[in-house]
C-alpha cells in the first residue's frame, strides 16, 4: 500500500507533518510511506529496510527473530525509513493513530539527516533498484553455479565485509597497481651526437650486460602488492584473488552494499538523536492533541529507557543535541566561558544569543558520531546525565561503576566508536615471503585481537585468497603473528 492509498486521515497527518517539519527548517527529500501488516514489515526489516534482497539464509533467520519476538511481546517495529531519493518509510497498520503521528515526526527527522548529513553525501540514492538488481544477478549465478555454491561463497564474503576504508569514498580515486616494466631509459648508455654511432658507441653486448645487471638488481629487491597499506581488503581482493567472474562480481555487490550501510553505522547517535529530538519537538509544537499528551509523553519515555550500563543512542543522542542548543542560547562557549573558574557564574552564564538553533543544524551538517562526542561531551553535560563507566570486580563478580569522571566516560566512549567498535586491520603484503601469502596487520588501539573471530576470518579470507593467510598483531602485549595454513590456525614461529 503506497501513500495514496493511505487511509485519508494519514494522508491528511502527513500533509500536516510535513508542512510543520519545513516551518522549523527541516529539508527533507520527498517521503513515501507504505502501510504494511506485521508480517510485512518483519520481511522488509529482515532485508534491513528493502523489500528485494538477494536470497540468502541470514534474512530468512533475522525474519524468524522478528517475527517471533512480535508474536511474544518482545519488540515491536515502530519505524523504519530508507537512505532513499524519495524516501521510503514504513508504517505498521495496527499501530494506534498517535504511534503513526510520532513515527511520521521521527522519519522527517531522520530523512533530513539522510539529505543533510555529509557522511551520507556519498551514498547510492537509488539504492533500492540497486539491491533488487543486485537480487537478481545472485539468483541468476545460483541458477547456473548452484545455490549451495553461491551462498556458501556469500558467506565467505560477509564475514569480512566490514574490512573496508570508511575514507575512501571521499578521497580522489587511485590508479590500479601495476607490476613495473623495464624501461630502456634505466639502462646507462653513452650518448651519441649523431644516431648512426649509437651501435658503435653503444655495443649489443655492452647493453645486455646492463640488462642483466638491472634484472639481478630487480630480483633481490621484492615487489609489494599493495605499494602501500591497504584498508580496503575487499577492493584489494577484487584487484588481485584469483577469482572467478561470478565470484568477484558478488563480492562487488557485497562491497556495494557495505559502503552503503557504513554512513549509519558511523551516525547512529546523531542520527537517531537527531529524529528524536524532531518528533519531540515538532509533536509538541501543536501536532499533538490534548487528549494524546499522555500517551505521546508514554511512548517518548519508552524509547528514551537506557538500561544500567548500557548506551541509548536514542537518548544520548537527543540529549547532547539539547545541551549544545541550550550553550550556544546562552553563549556558553568561547574564550571567556572556557577560562571562567568560578562554577557559580558559568551556571548562571546566559548572553542570551539565541543561536542554538543554528548550531545544531551545523552541527547536523558536519559531523559523525565520534566527532560530535568529542567536540561537544562536556564535563557539564557528564553530570547532567550522570553517566559513568564500569567494570566487574573480581572479589564479587559482578559489574560495578569505576568512574564517573568525565574524561574517561568520554575515553571510553570514543574507544567504542571508533571504527565502530571493530579492529582497524590493513593489507600489507599480497606476496608474504615471496610465496603469493597475505599478511595483514592489525593497527592496535588498546583492545587485544579476539582470536576466535581472528580464526573464522583468516579461515575465510584464505579460502577467497586461495593461498594462506596472515595477520600481525599484539597479543597480551607481545608482538606477534598468526596464520591460517594448510587448515590450521596457528602462531608463526619462522
Amino acid at each position: 500500500m503506497s501513500i495514496h492509498d493511505l487511509p485519508k486521515d494519514l494522508r491528511d497527518l502527513q500533509t500536516r507533518v510535513k508542512a510543520e517539519a519545513e516551518k522549523c527548517g527541516l529539508d527533507c527529500f520527498e517521503v513515501v510511506f507504505e502501510m504494511l501488516d506485521y508480517d510485512q514489515i518483519n520481511q522488509v526489516a529482515a532485508g534491513s529496510g528493502f523489500p528485494k534482497r538477494y536470497p540468502h539464509w541470514r534474512f530468512g533467520m533475522a525474519y524468524d527473530q522478528l517475527s517471533k519476538g512480535y508474536e511474544w511481546g518482545m519488540q515491536k517495529i515502530y519505524e523504519m525509513v530508507i537512505n532513499t531519493d524519495p524516501c521510503y518509510a514504513y508504517l505498521l497498520n495496527s499501530n494506534p493513530y498517535i504511534d503513526q503521528k510520532l513515527v511520521m515526526a521521527h522519519v522527517y527527522g531522520h530523512c533530513d539527516f539522510f539529505k543533510n548529513n555529509y557522511w551520507f553525501s556519498k551514498t547510492n540514492r537509488k539504492m533500492m533498484d540497486q539491491m533488487a538488481n543486485h537480487a537478481v544477478r545472485v539468483r541468476r549465478y545460483m541458477d547456473i553455479h548452484g545455490e549451495e555454491a553461491v551462498e556458501t561463497f556469500i558467506d565467505k564474503c560477509l564475514s569480512i565485509e566490514d574490512l573496508i576504508d570508511p575514507f575512501l569514498p571521499f578521497q580522489q580515486p587511485k590508479e590500479p597497481e601495476q607490476k613495473p616494466k623495464e624501461d630502456e631509459n634505466e639502462l646507462a648508455k653513452f650518448r651519441t651526437p649523431r644516431q648512426y654511432m649509437d651501435s658503435f658507441m653503444n655495443p649489443k653486448a655492452f647493453l645486455d650486460q646492463q640488462r642483466a645487471d638491472l634484472n639481478a638488481k630487480k630480483k633481490e629487491t621484492k615487489f609489494t602488492i599493495p605499494a602501500q597499506p591497504e584498508r580496503d581488503i575487499l577492493k584489494f581482493l577484487m584487484e588481485f584473488a584469483p577469482l572467478e567472474d561470478w565470484q568477484a562480481d558478488v563480492l562487488s555487490m557485497v562491497r556495494e552494499e557495505a559502503y552503503y550501510f557504513l554512513p549509519q553505522r558511523g551516525t547512529k547517535i546523531m542520527n537517531e538523536g537527531w529524529a528524536s529530538y524532531w518528533h519531540s519537538k515538532l509533536l509538541t509544537n501543536g501536532l499533538l492533541d490534548a487528549s494524546e499528551l499522555i500517551d505521546f509523553a508514554d511512548r517518548h519515555a519508552g524509547v528514551m529507557v537506557t538500561k544500567p550500563g548500557g548506551m541509548n543512542p536514542y537518548k544520548l543522542g537527543i540529549e547532547l543535541y539539547r545541551h549544545i542548543e541550550e550553550r550556544w542560547n546562552k553563549g556558553k562557549f568561547g574564550k571567556d566561558y572556557d577560562e571562567c573558574d568560578n562554577m557559580v557564574t558559568k551556571k548562571n552564564w546566559d548572553k542570551k544569543l539565541n543561536l542554538g538553533r543554528q548550531k545544531i543544524f551545523d552541527v547536523r551538517k558536519s559531523h559523525n558520531d565520534i566527532t560530535f562526542i568529542d567536540e561537544f561531551f562536556t564535563e557539564e553535560f557528564c553530570e547532567e546525565q550522570k553517566l559513568y563507566t564500569y567494570e566487574m570486580n573480581p572479589r564479587t563478580k559482578r559489574y560495578e561503576i569505576k568512574t564517573r569522571d568525565w574524561k574517561e566516560v568520554k575515553e571510553k566512549m570514543l574507544a567504542m566508536l571508533t571504527n565502530a567498535g571493530q579492529p582497524l586491520i590493513r593489507v600489507v603484503d599480497g606476496n608474504h615471503k615471496n610465496r603469493a601469502e597475505m599478511l595483514l596487520r592489525h593497527e592496535h588501539q588498546g583492545q587485544d585481537l579476539d582470536l576466535n573471530y581472528a580464526k573464522a576470518t583468516l579461515a575465510n579470507l584464505s579460502a577467497i585468497w586461495g593461498r594462506p593467510t596472515h595477520i600481525e598483531t599484539t597479543h597480551e602485549g607481545v608482538r606477534k603473528v598468526y596464520g591460517f595454513v594448510n587448515g590450521e590456525f596457528s602462531e608463526d614461529k619462522s
